[in-house]
């Protein structure tokens, strides 16, 4: 093909269409030659026009096609002619095989070098060029190169050389090297897939005929399922070992981690196992430690919402609790305010089961039950060491409370979790798992309470109108002004892997306590607490957050609803 070609330099011809000034121009040459990069990606680091308006116009300038892939299904099977490293190295994405010739999506195809290797490999078909976004083919990178095919094929050796093995008992012998090799290969598979799809857990399940592999994609769990069922004992042994769990032990559940790095990532990997029917069930939570710490800007709360948490993880003394349920980034806003407030003038001690990310300069205390190291008793030591902040991974019972809330009362900040659906009921579930009303409402300075929704995928969103039982929900949460907004959803592309989702969110209510709020709590007068904190002016619940998002055309009615529901159970 005739390799096409700009006539002038691309910022030149930025200036002289008008799309950005020479000034402009200017500023993005000068931070190019600091960083390296091409002028276009700096030009839209610096805000001075979009990808799509840039690659628009270059698809115009080189008269070649600008492609959409949100409106493409691009099959795996001919996305993998051009392999992966390949197609990641040139930045190249084959969409369509046209017989004699294919046609390549680049973001760049004025790279010369890049046209002509894929001319090579191609060959002897011939190839076309259009223009696509670099996040729209990267977000395809990872849906189409999976490693669903590698995982299969592992699976299917690994049993055929147990089959062919003399003494094929997966529960009871250990694994020779050439299985060994085979099941780190296939292991190896199946968190590189779950890196790349960026899963938080990877669920392992055995059943009578097949082994069922999940992973928690966004909150949501997506399945893979493998016929070769008798090599699961084999997967739970090699990872044992690797966790250091004691691998004759099938009748009891067990628990540990261990550290890996996939694909450039740190990974600390928290391991459960939990005898059933079919063997033994495994479920890994992935932590990616290269990702670093959350700010609390980063969270996704609301800017004015930051301040007011802010202004309470500074007070002096006093709790401040996170609730929700399991899954729902409490962790993750506790260890965004420690690394906040984490400076050499303070002493900070936490009290976790387990230590999920290791922070510097702070005392981390791992509880273990078996030795007697508990949270009540480890709480009590902590005390004694002189503290400015406490955190508490978790208020479990009355013991662990009562100290944290005395501890609270006397000159420490003290920040902690309960597993509570909202804010207002988690004061109360405080005198419910036996604290006095006058500790909780002397030391209580505020709750926070969340949740996680699911983001509208960027590239294939457009305009849902709400059935009528969407619209009495929306109406009963939000009054007239669901009559008024205009809601999004997600169509479905190849970027969010057809879900109409792509990341998650969160959605905060945040409670703080004045002087009539705590007097109820000190009464124990727990109706007359709920009905002032519903008419603090300052409170926003849950739903209402979440409906403010999709209103902004952030998420979908559909995860409003599900949230709204979620919080109604309590």
């Amino acid at each position: 093909m005739a390799t096409p070609k700009l006539k002038m330099r691309l910022g030149d011809l930025l200036v002289h269409e008008h799309i950005i000034t020479n000034e402009q121009l200017m500023e993005a040459l000068n931070s190019q030659k600091a960083s390296g990069r091409k002028l276009g990606d700096t030009l839209i680091e610096l805000n001075h026009l979009s990808e799509r308006q840039l690659l628009e116009f270059l698809a115009q300038q080189l008269d070649l096609p600008f492609l959409d892939l949100s409106q493409r299904r691009i099959p795996s099977e001919l996305a993998s002619l051009l392999p992966e490293v390949h197609a990641r190295r040139l930045r190249a994405l084959l969409i369509e095989d046209r017989g004699d010739s294919v046609l390549i999506g680049m973001s760049d195809p004025a790279d010369l070098n890049a046209v002509d290797q894929l001319e090579r490999m191609l060959s002897p078909k011939s190839i076309s060029l259009a223009v696509v976004m670099d996040s729209q083919m990267f977000d395809a990178f990872d849906g189409l190169y999976r490693r669903t095919a590698d995982i299969e094929s592992f699976a299917s050796q690994l049993e055929e050389e147990y089959e062919k093995s003399s003494s094929f008992d997966l529960s009871t012998s250990f694994i020779d090297e050439t299985g060994d090799a085979t099941v780190g290969k296939l292991l190896q598979s199946v968190f590189e897939d779950a890196v790349q799809m960026r899963a938080s857990d990877i669920h392992i399940e055995p059943d009578e005929n097949q082994l069922r592999i999940r992973q928690r994609i966004d909150g949501v769990l997506q399945e893979n399922i493998l016929k070769e069922n008798k090599i699961a004992s084999a997967m739970v042994l090699r990872l044992k070992l690797m966790a250091g769990l004691d691998i004759s032990e099938k009748r009891i559940p067990q628990d540990g981690r261990f550290h890996m790095k996939i694909a450039g990532h740190e990974i600390d990997v928290r391991m459960s196992t939990m005898p059933v029917q079919h063997g033994e069930s495994v479920v890994m939570r992935l932590l990616d430690q290269s990702a670093g710490l959350l700010s609390l800007d980063q969270t996704g709360m609301p800017e004015d919402l930051v301040k007011r948490v802010r202004h309470q993880i500074t007070r002096p003394h006093g709790m401040v609790l996170v609730t929700g349920p399991t899954g729902s980034g409490k962790t993750t806003t506790l260890y965004a305010a420690l690394s906040e407030l984490n400076e050499a003038t303070k002493k900070i001690i936490t009290v976790e089961d387990p230590v999920e990310y290791r922070l510097p300069r702070i005392n981390q205390v791992q509880v273990n039950t078996k030795v007697g190291l508990t949270f009540s008793t480890v709480l009590r030591t902590a005390l004694r060491q002189d503290p400015d902040i406490m955190m508490v991974g978790e208020m479990r019972d009355q013991e662990t409370v009562e100290i944290g809330l005395r501890g609270a009362l006397t000159g420490h900040l003290v920040l902690s979790t309960l597993h509570t659906n909202d804010a207002i009921t988690s004061a109360l579930r405080l005198i419910d798992m036996g604290a006095a009303g006058f500790l909780v409402g002397s030391s209580l300075r505020a709750i926070i309470a969340q949740r996680l929704v699911r983001r509208v995928c960027e590239h294939c969103v457009e305009e849902h109108i709400p059935d009528p039982q969407e619209l009495m929900w929306l109406s009963n949460l939000a009054g007239e002004k669901a009559n008024s907004v205009k809601f999004v959803q997600g169509k479905g592309c190849q970027s969010c892997q057809y879900t109409g989702y792509k990341g998650r969110i969160g959605v905060f209510e945040l409670l703080e306590m004045n002087e009539p709020m705590m007097s109820a709590l000190k009464r124990d007068d727990t109706q007359a607490f709920t009905d002032l904190s519903k008419a603090n002016p300052s409170f926003k619940p849950l739903a209402l957050s979440a409906f403010d998002y999709a209103s902004e055309g952030i998420t979908t009615v559909e995860e409003v609803l599900r949230l709204v529901e979620t919080v109604e159970v309590s």
